[in-house]
């Protein structure tokens, strides 16, 4: 959910002006998922990179997200949305934490929409902390070297319950992924739009999900 600063900057606002426009729109984006024939959502709130931002923005983005949960949770879990977070906990203040498990049990038993918030995550972050348990479950017995392959590693991941992505959205203009699910993405399709998050809006949100309806994915082979 990229350019909420650029957008921000743009109307002469400080960049957590953006930040607070860019969060009203994650609900809507979650709302037409079933209208999309969306099952699952991840969205990327906050990178392991992203701590190197001022400490005035850092701040004010973990506030943000303190009182998105607290507002937004009851809607969320009312709308039948299961909510996940993924990435480092570690980092987070405790209260943060505490907000996000107490959103995800609430939300457990939901079915109609599976949110992901990835949070203080990075995907190489997230390959470096799967490979260290696989190594520990090796060095303790639990699983043998030769056991070790490309279908054993994702179990091991944040995600390891939830499906590799079809679709991956970059907003504003970057056309790179950031660290984003690279093991998961292998074989994703991209969209790089222009478009900043604040103004991404439902109506094309479901366009570029139609037209990824009409691609044809072959992952290496042949039909």
């Amino acid at each position: 959910m990229d350019g909420n600063g650029r957008w921000a900057s743009q109307r002469g606002r400080p960049r957590l002006f953006g930040h607070h426009a860019g969060g009203k729109r994650v609900r809507e984006v979650i709302e037409a998922c079933p209208d999309a024939g969306v099952e699952y959502l991840t969205i990327f709130a906050f990178s392991t990179e992203n701590w190197k931002r001022t400490q005035v923005e850092v701040a004010g983005l973990m506030s943000l997200f303190r009182r998105y949960i607290l507002k937004e949770a009851r809607e969320v879990h009312n709308f039948g949305a299961r909510v996940r977070f993924i990435g480092d906990r570690v980092q987070l203040d405790r209260k943060l934490v505490a907000l996000m498990d107490e959103l995800e049990t609430l939300t457990e038993n939901n079915t109609r929409v599976h949110l992901t918030v990835a949070l203080n995550y990075g995907g190489r972050d997230e390959v470096a902390r799967a490979t260290k348990r696989l190594a520990e479950d090796v060095a303790a017995g639990k699983l043998k070297p030769d056991e070790v392959t490309e279908e054993t590693l994702p179990n091991y991941l944040d995600t390891c319950v939830l499906p590799d992505p079809d679709l991956v959205i970059r907003t504003s203009g970057e056309a790179r992924i950031s660290n984003f699910l690279l093991w998961q993405s292998a074989y994703a399709e991209y969209e790089f739009i222009d478009t900043l998050w604040p103004d991404f809006k439902r109506d094309e949100f479901i366009r570029l999900c139609q037209s990824y309806g009409n691609r044809d994915r072959r992952y290496g082979g042949l039909k």
